[in-house]
């Protein structure tokens, strides 16, 4: 079984980085069922100037390609958007960790309804991260989640 806080420590990682360039800080990484990284990426809204570059898509687009996904773990600081819920569904990953959900609860309900493993470790950075985040950038944030 793969080691769930340490894929989560690859998307703080990378959720610290996003926050050092001046972006959102949510950060991802996508593993297969052993726990080894495929791809790890960052929310890239602000400083590429490109909507679609959140956390999990960018994670996903440097996985590359795979040949299923319904075993491959897709491990974000944030609990996913609606937009990053359907990259989620789309390709049938079957298991999303998520750092926490106190913040933003985006489309988890939704993703565990339609058969996927939500696991939500809570983790006390992430929530800490964001909520100073947010605190700090309301407008930022605001345009993030599409409000």
């Amino acid at each position: 079984m793969p080691d769930y806080h340490k894929l989560l420590k690859v998307a703080i990682e990378e959720a610290r980085q996003g926050l050092a360039e001046g972006g959102v800080p949510v950060g991802a990484c996508l593993a297969d069922q052993d726990g080894n990284v495929l791809g790890r990426g960052h929310n890239q809204r602000v400083q590429q100037g490109d909507p679609t570059i959140h956390g999990e898509t960018d994670a996903f687009k440097k996985a590359g390609r795979q040949r299923g996904y319904h075993n491959k773990i897709m491990v974000t600081t944030l609990a996913p958007c609606w937009y990053c819920s359907g990259l989620i569904r789309q390709f049938n990953i079957g298991t999303v960790v998520v750092g926490e959900s106190v913040n933003f609860q985006g489309g988890i309900d939704w993703l565990r309804e339609n058969g996927v493993r939500v696991i939500d470790l809570h983790d006390e950075e992430c929530i800490r991260m964001m909520s100073e985040f947010i605190q700090a950038k309301p407008e930022l944030w605001a345009e993030d989640i599409g409000e």
